[in-house]
């Protein structure tokens, strides 16, 4: 017994030992997060600082660095000295600005947080660049950046913007900048340049390539003119030829065009729905800057660009019809049954500005003016869709797939399986039975739309046809992840080694934890999937075994929503918040569960003091008590 006593207090030592370490550790977390600047809005006015993130995130490796290429002949690695604080700037919430600046730089960063180190690694010029950035990002804790001139590598644009549309231009703790940042892949803060600042104007720093440099700069001028009418012309001198002939193929310019006011309102379309879509299918930079339109790119895209808004504004007077499309690159043409146009068309074009919107292309019917209304009772007209190669495909592929559910066999009557071995863009064909179709299609799509973006190709079916389209390693992959969910069917599927995939990560779950991560009948796995852009599920390994793989195209990183290490992440704080749970010896379910369940008892639960009864005997009861009332006073 005495001995049981002394190992019972060694016991009781021990956890109270475990106990008061782990409450310094939360204090000294705590503490790291509340000395971290870019909890307070860090930043500045640039958008470059973020905010501050969970220092774990520092040892997650930038996408780039999981990236297919070659490395160039100057490959090396550059490390940078930093402290505390700087290292929350560099960090940013989640992560973020590291991943930003890896992005636009084109290199490789890690953040080593125990050596306070910043690990650079690429390319001489790539190395430079991101060591660049990193120092103006950590220059915003202080003040404003200094750029001096051998901060221009080719990746620089200085905009002067007046001080009256600064905060309107920054947003609210730097959201605006940030927001245009993600949109252009660049990396924008104000800064001092020379002697000092202008006190009527300040300069704004863009760095990226060019196209994103533009696109950036072009966004800013057009928030300064809503604030500042007539800006642009003051400056147009200096905006419009600016880095002209500065692309790979030496023809990029700006081009312009000036619009009326009904014109203005057209060519922008609902919260800028049509300018975007003129800007994606044409693959130029299109920006309206108070009543001038201008397309920045190559001379192709601007060319692209200006014809389709006049094609855009023709019909607003009629029909329009492109002369010589059959010669052009740049568009598909499909017949469209004229029993099924309305419903491809939608009420008020609303079906067609959807699949623009998913695709990037530039869609209308085209018809000749002696031709309009002919064929309404049978015939077909000609949909042309413009715009890159893989979205016009996955936009003419939406239309067979509507078209084919209302009138069956007009485009699969006859199709077989078709399997090519073009290592470009192609299109392969699968052949559905009627179970196998439902399956993978799941509700409301949603099974398609899994598939599709986790391989990373374009599947849509059309009737029991499924057309996947995609290059040769996107139509494999996307293959692959049909055989695997119709195997789910039959049972567990046998995966034997994914060791020399790129698209799979596999975790092996603990036996007490697999049903808590999967779910009731899968809905965790397919709440994570949802969220992250995967398709995960359980499959034996060639001994047996059985461990969860995580499939897409999209490697992620630890800071990022999308991806497999995104979804890695979930996966892994579920077996934690089990094994917790599992440790406390309390019930498993997580709290929000718990609550649910409990409130949903509380809400079925009868208070004893006001028990229901029926009418009638409530009467008997009335009745009882008068006639006792009624004998006491005899």
């Amino acid at each position: 017994m005495a001995r049981d006593d002394s190992r019972e207090k060694a016991d009781r030592r021990s956890k109270s030992k475990d106990r008061s370490r782990s409450r310094r550790s939360r204090s000294r977390s705590r503490r790291s997060r509340s000395r971290s600047p870019a909890d307070k809005g860090g930043g500045g006015r640039g958008g470059g600082g973020g905010g501050g993130g969970s220092r774990k995130d520092s040892r997650s490796p930038s996408p780039t660095k999981n990236a297919e290429k070659a490395r160039p002949d100057d490959y090396g690695v550059d490390t940078i000295k930093i402290t505390d604080d700087d290292a929350a700037f560099i960090l940013g919430k989640g992560g973020r600005t590291k991943e930003k600046i890896a992005k636009v730089a084109n290199a490789e960063i890690e953040l080593f947080e125990r050596d306070l180190t910043l690990e650079i690694r690429g390319s001489k010029l790539q190395r430079r660049r991101a060591k660049k950035y990193a120092e103006g990002v950590m220059a915003q804790r202080t003040g404003p950046v200094s750029i001096t001139e051998d901060y221009d590598d080719d990746d620089l644009t200085l905009l002067l913007v007046p001080q009256e549309a600064v905060g309107f231009v920054t947003g609210r703790a730097g959201n605006f900048l940030r927001t245009i940042e993600e949109e252009w892949a660049t990396l924008m803060f104000f800064c001092e340049v020379g002697s000092g600042r202008n006190k009527e104007y300040e300069k704004l720093a863009i760095f990226g390539d060019v196209r994103a440099r533009r696109g950036a700069e072009l966004k800013v001028l057009s928030a300064v003119e809503t604030k500042v009418p007539g800006y642009l012309d003051k400056i147009k001198d200096e905006v419009f030829p600016r880095d002209k002939g500065k692309d790979p193929t030496g023809t990029w310019g700006t081009d312009t065009m000036v619009f009326k006011d009904d014109e203005l309102s057209y060519a922008l379309g609902k919260q800028g729905g049509t300018r975007r879509k003129l800007e994606r299918s044409s693959e130029a930079v299109v920006q309206y800057i108070g009543h001038t339109a201008l397309f920045s790119g190559a001379k192709p895209e601007r060319k692209r660009a200006k014809e389709y808004i006049r094609w855009l504004f023709e019909q607003l007077e009629g029909p329009v019809y492109v002369d010589g499309w059959e010669d052009r690159k740049d568009c598909t043409v499909v017949d469209v049954p004229s029993d099924c146009i309305g419903y491809i068309t939608g009420a008020r074009r609303a079906t067609l500005g959807a699949m623009e919107e998913e695709w990037g292309v530039l869609m209308f019917f085209m018809s000749k003016s002696a031709d309009k209304g002919r064929g309404r009772g049978g015939g077909s007209e000609k949909l042309i869709i413009f715009g890159p190669e893989r979205g016009r495909r996955g936009a003419e592929l939406k239309v067979m797939s509507g078209v084919e559910a209302k009138n069956p066999g007009y485009f699969t009557k006859g199709l077989r399986e078709k399997t090519t071995g073009t290592r470009g863009f192609d299109t392969d064909r699968l052949l559905f039975k009627d179970d196998e179709l439902s399956y993978s299609l799941g509700k409301q799509g949603s099974t398609r739309k899994k598939l599709e973006g986790a391989a990373g190709a374009i599947l849509e079916y059309v009737g029991h046809v499924a057309f996947i389209a995609g290059n040769l390693k996107e139509r494999t992959r996307c293959k692959e992840f049909l055989s695997w969910l119709l195997a789910q069917r039959r049972g567990s599927v046998t995966i034997p080694d994914v060791s020399s995939r790129d698209d799979a990560t596999e975790i092996h779950i603990p036996d007490n934890c697999k049903g808590w991560v999967t779910g009731n009948r899968g809905s965790e796995l397919r709440r994570m999937e949802a969220d992250t852009g995967t398709y995960m599920f359980m499959a034996l390994d060639d001994r047996g075994d059985e461990r969860l793989i995580i499939f897409s195209h999209h490697p992620g990183s630890k800071g990022s929503e999308k991806g497999r290490a995104a979804a890695e992440r979930l996966v892994n704080e579920l077996i934690q918040e089990k094994l917790r749970d599992d440790g406390r010896g309390r019930d498993s379910r997580s709290p929000s569960r718990r609550r649910d369940r409990s409130d949903s008892r509380r809400g079925r639960r009868r208070s004893p003091s006001r028990r229901r009864r029926s009418p009638s005997r409530r009467r008997g009861d009335s009745r009882r008590r008068r006639d006792s009332r009624s004998r006491s006073r005899r």
